[in-house]
C-alpha cells in the first residue's frame, strides 16, 4: 500500500486490513476522497480509516445507507444509528486499514469544529440525563390504543351493520389506527424503544406486517437514507421524486435544461391529485411488494401476507369481496393523507439540494424544522413535530424530545443555526407554497435561459 506509515504518501494497491499489534497506517483526506466509488469505499469513524468496498452488501441498515458517507467522517452517523457501540466496533475491527495522519482535521472540509465538539458534548449531557431510555408504559399504552381502535371499528359494523354511517366511522378510526402504527413502527424501527436490537425488529415486523402489510425491512432502507442524508438528492428517497415533483435545486437544473414532463409551474396544484391520496394506496404498496420479492423477504412477506387475511376475513362476511376491497382503498387513502402532510410539512419547506457534505449537526438542522407542540399534535404526529430533535437523535424515544429541546435551542443559538418553529397550520401551507415557488423557479429558467 502506497504511503503506509507515511503520512503525504500517495495511495497505492491495498493491502488489506491492518493487522494487530502493528503500526496503523496513515491516510491524508486527499487519498481518502478518491476512495468514494462503487466497489471502492473508504470512511472515517473516530479517526480510524475503514475499507467497507465489500462488507457494505452486509450491512444490516443497507449498503446504500452506508455508502451514502463514502470518504466521510461517519463519527456522529454512527454514533447517531447505533444504539451499542462497542457492540458494532467489533464488526468494524476487520475493516479498519489506517488512520488519519496526526496533522490531519477529523473532519473534510471547512465544517465548524467547535460546532461538531459542542454538539458531541450536547448527545453526551443527553446521555447522562437518560434521555435515550424509553419508558415502557407510554408506548405499551401506544400499541393498546392501536389495537383497541381495530377493534372498536370492526364493534361498529358488526353491532351496527355495514351501513354507510357506522362504515364511515369504522374507516376513519381504521385510518387513524393504521396512521399511529406508520408511528409506533417508526419508533420500533429506530430501535428507540427496546434495550435489544432484536427486539425491536421483531416488534417493528409485527407492526409493520400484520397491522399495517407492509415490510419492516423495505421501511428502514428508505427510511434510514434519509435520516443519514435528508434533502439530499439521490441519498434520500423522499426528495428524489423528479421528474413528477420538481424541489429545490432540481428545479433549477430542469429549467436550464428545457425538461417539461409535467406542468411544473402547476405542480402545486396536480399534488393534490397524486400526492396525498395516492402515496400509500399505490406508490408504497408497489414500492413495497418489489422490494420484498426481488430482495426475496420471504418473512416480511408472511407477515403482510397476514394483515390481509385478518382485514378481508373481518370484512367480508359484512361486505362481500367488492365492499371489503373499498373499505381497504378508503382506509388506505385516508392514511396517505395524513403520512404526506405530517411527514413533509417538516422537510419539503426547507433547504433540497446536491451533497453539501456538512456536519452532522447542520445538514440535520438544515434539513428540518419543527412544529409548536401541543398534547393533540404530539400525538397526532407521533412526536414528528419535534422534528429537529428527531433528526439529531434518531435512537432517542420520543417522549423524551420536549426534555431536549432546551438544549438543541441553545446549541443553534450559540453558533447561530436556524431552530425553526412554525404553526401547525402554517407548517401545512408550507408545503403547497414551497412546490408553489419551486414550480414558479422552473418556468422562469425554462423561458429565459
Amino acid at each position: 500500500m502506497g504511503g503506509v506509515g507515511e503520512p503525504g504518501g500517495e495511495p497505492g494497491p491495498r493491502e488489506g486490513p491492518a493487522q494487530p499489534g502493528a503500526p496503523l497506517p496513515v491516510y491524508r483526506w486527499e487519498q481518502i476522497r478518491k476512495h468514494d466509488l462503487p466497489g471502492d469505499k473508504w470512511l472515517v469513524i473516530e479517526r480510524r480509516v475503514y475499507d467497507i468496498s465489500r462488507w457494505a452488501q452486509r450491512h444490516p441498515g443497507g449498503s446504500r445507507l452506508i455508502g451514502h458517507h463514502g470518504a466521510e467522517d461517519a463519527t456522529d452517523a454512527f454514533r447517531a444509528f447505533h444504539q451499542d457501540l462497542n457492540f458494532v466496533r467489533k464488526f468494524l475491527q476487520p475493516l479498519l486499514i489506517g488512520e488519519l495522519a496526526p496533522e490531519e482535521p477529523s473532519q473534510d472540509g471547512p465544517q465548524n469544529v467547535q460546532l461538531i465538539e459542542d454538539f458531541r458534548a450536547l448527545r453526551q449531557a443527553a446521555e447522562d440525563m437518560k434521555l435515550f431510555e424509553a419508558d415502557p408504559t407510554f408506548f405499551a399504552l401506544l400499541l393498546g390504543h392501536i389495537l383497541a381502535m381495530e377493534v372498536l371499528a370492526w364493534l361498529i359494523v358488526y353491532l351496527l351493520g355495514p351501513g354507510w354511517v357506522p362504515s364511515t366511522l369504522a374507516a376513519l378510526i381504521l385510518a387513524i389506527s393504521q396512521a399511529q402504527c406508520w408511528c409506533l413502527q417508526h419508533d420500533l424501527g429506530h430501535a428507540s424503544i427496546f434495550r435489544k436490537s432484536r427486539w425491536n425488529h421483531v416488534a417493528q415486523q409485527f407492526v409493520m406486517g400484520q397491522l399495517k402489510g407492509f415490510s419492516a425491512h423495505w421501511w428502514n432502507f428508505r427510511h434510514f437514507q434519509h435520516h443519514a442524508k435528508p434533502n439530499i438528492f439521490h441519498k434520500d428517497p423522499d426528495v428524489t421524486v423528479a421528474p413528477v415533483f420538481l424541489l429545490g435545486e432540481s428545479s433549477v437544473e430542469y429549467g436550464k435544461k428545457k425538461r417539461r414532463y409535467l406542468p411544473y409551474n402547476h405542480q402545486h396544484l396536480y399534488f393534490f391529485l397524486i400526492g396525498p391520496p395516492l402515496l400509500t394506496l399505490v406508490n408504497f404498496e408497489v414500492e413495497n411488494l418489489a422490494y420484498m420479492l426481488v430482495c426475496l423477504q420471504w418473512t416480511d412477506l408472511l407477515w403482510a401476507a397476514s394483515f390481509y387475511s385478518r382485514f378481508f376475513l373481518s370484512y367480508v362476511p359484512f361486505y362481500g369481496v367488492p365492499g371489503a376491497l373499498l373499505l381497504f382503498v378508503a382506509v388506505r387513502v385516508l392514511e396517505s393523507h395524513w403520512f404526506v402532510w405530517i411527514t413533509q410539512m417538516n422537510h419539503i419547506p426547507k433547504e433540497i439540494g446536491h451533497e453539501k457534505h456538512r456536519d452532522w449537526a447542520s445538514s440535520q438542522l438544515a434539513a428540518t424544522c419543527n412544529v409548536e407542540p401541543s398534547l393533540f399534535i404530539d400525538w397526532f404526529s407521533g412526536h414528528l413535530n419535534f422534528q429537529i430533535e428527531h433528526h439529531l437523535f434518531p435512537t432517542m424515544p420520543r417522549h423524551n424530545y420536549r426534555r431536549v429541546a432546551p438544549l438543541v435551542k441553545a446549541l443553534c443559538a450559540k453558533h447561530g443555526l436556524h431552530y425553526e418553529v412554525k404553526p401547525f397550520l402554517t407548517a401545512l401551507l408550507d408545503i403547497v407554497g414551497s412546490l408553489k415557488k419551486s414550480g414558479d423557479i422552473w418556468l422562469d429558467a425554462y423561458l429565459h435561459q
